[in-house]
């Protein structure tokens, strides 16, 4: 391997076709097959977790070791290249043609950017998933190299917190170390990703967007097709449910924070699991997301994942799409122990709010419940003029109560102590304090220099 294409596999860090080891030993055939099992890839030697280049030396016996582990592997796995680049020993492996394949210690696999020993189950389905070639990993027919798009990949970097630098003469083998294109030849899960249009070359990659009058689909009065990449279809879908949701503001030690009714980090991790999981070869469909007035459904095609059954469900990650779960993954949208269903139940039970629903068939669907107090809609009939004057009432009087208790303390204080102080404008604080003297809460004493306030008991 090239001097540069090592810097940049490094830079971008271990994922689901790279792994590091500072130094060789003979456990290396788990990481061997590991990524046999998955979509082959790189181990380098010589380097850290971190990414730090601490040096390995290859020589003629660790070589001749290295290709003996592989190939007491069953089946067994050829490797061809291993080589010296400065001070990093580089390993090819393979994707295994075989799969699945295992060493002394057992089946393994990558995921999330670790090696990690499988589980009966999972041995099991990808005994399933080699008699039909993932969608994913397919080569894209109606796309080059010259047809990505740079932004797109510019974008994904600046998620990612890598400081690479990309451009035209680069980008190919970028898109080679993060495992989208081989040889020239760029994958599905690469078009899905940074294609320059991919509603040209795959029509049915798109996210309906939907907000509903009452509790059917029969009034839609919002609606936004999203035909773009994966990481434009999570933005674009969360910028959808803020507009649609209701939020209330609280201040806390200061500071205004605003709380949506639904926590947005589960209704995130829902729409990374709708992508992440979806089915993408049953063509003519499309990740839906729905706002009611009294929940939010996120539902995408394709049920559980093969080797995955309802009994296991929340327990253990089987992921369909491992390409596209390790660029999420780079991006920090994918949590590395595979906890999704887990974090949403724990963050809506967090908000008083009822566990989410799952429901699978051949599609997915996840279900939040809205919380009655602040839905569009009350139990009680209050209608949603009145809701929204109730919110504004309750936060007028927290704001109110933080100003006179800053008076208490401070009689002398000027308006713009108060501004820094509560997070409000200075037009706010104006609006403020004019209410509280016409109500008779408060009165001035002297000029608005050298004055001060006092408060009526």
């Amino acid at each position: 391997m090239k001097s540069e294409e090592i810097k940049l596999i490094i830079r971008e860090g271990e994922g689901l076709t790279v792994e590091f080891k500072e130094k060789y030993t003979s456990k290396i055939d788990r990481d061997i097959v590991a990524l046999a099992n998955s979509r082959g890839g790189f181990i380098l030697l010589g380097v850290s977790d971190d990414g730090k280049i601490t040096g390995e030396k290859l020589t003629n016996q660790m070589k001749a070791e290295i290709c003996s582990l592989a190939r007491n592997c069953d089946p067994h796995i050829s490797i061809t290249k291993i080589s010296q680049t400065g001070d990093v020993v580089a390993i090819e492996v393979p994707e295994g043609p075989e799969k699945p394949y295992s060493c002394s210690s057992g089946y393994f696999r990558r995921l999330d950017g670790m090696t990690q020993k499988m589980t009966q189950k999972e041995v099991r389905g990808i005994f399933r998933e080699t008699t039909d070639r993932l969608f994913e990993s397919l080569p894209c027919r109606d796309i080059r190299p010259g047809n990505i798009s740079i932004g797109k990949i510019r974008n994904f970097l600046k998620e990612t917190g890598t400081s690479f630098r990309i451009s035209k003469t680069n980008f190919e083998p970028f898109l080679s170390s993060v495992g989208v294109c081989k040889s020239g030849v760029v994958n599905n899960a690469g078009a899905l990703m940074f294609a320059d249009n991919i509603d040209l070359i795959i029509p049915h990659c798109e996210i309906v967007l939907c907000a509903f009058k009452g509790m059917n689909k029969n009034v839609i009065y919002d609606r936004k097709d999203v035909r773009d990449d994966l990481l434009t279809q999570i933005n674009e879908a969360m910028a959808f449910l803020k507009k649609h949701l209701n939020v209330r503001s609280e201040i806390r030690e200061l500071t205004r924070r605003d709380i949506y009714e639904i926590p947005l980090d589960a209704l995130r991790e829902a729409l990374v699991n709708a992508i992440v999981h979806r089915d993408y070869s049953m063509r003519g469909t499309s990740i839906f997301v729905g706002v009611f007035d009294d929940r939010v459904e996120v539902e995408n095609p394709g049920g559980l994942p093969s080797g995955l059954s309802p009994l296991d469900f929340g327990k253990i990650s089987v992921r369909r799409n491992l390409l596209i779960a390790d660029l999420f993954h780079r991006m920090g949208k994918v949590e590395r122990i595979g906890s999704g269903i887990k974090r949403m139940r724990d963050l809506m039970l967090a908000a008083g709010l009822k566990e989410p629903c799952f429901e699978m068939t051949s599609f997915f669907r996840a279900v939040f419940y809205r919380n009655p107090e602040y839905a569009l809609k009350h139990a009680e009939g209050l209608s949603k003029e009145k809701t929204s004057e109730k919110t504004v009432e309750k936060t007028v009087e927290k704001t109110v109560e933080k100003i006179l208790a800053f008076i208490q303390q401070d009689p002398q204080i000027t308006q713009a102590q108060l501004q820094a102080k509560s997070g409000l404008t200075r037009r706010g604080i104006e609006w403020n304090l004019k209410k509280l003297k016409k109500s008779a809460l408060i009165y001035r004493v002297g000029p608005d220099k050298g004055g001060h306030w006092e408060i009526v008991k």
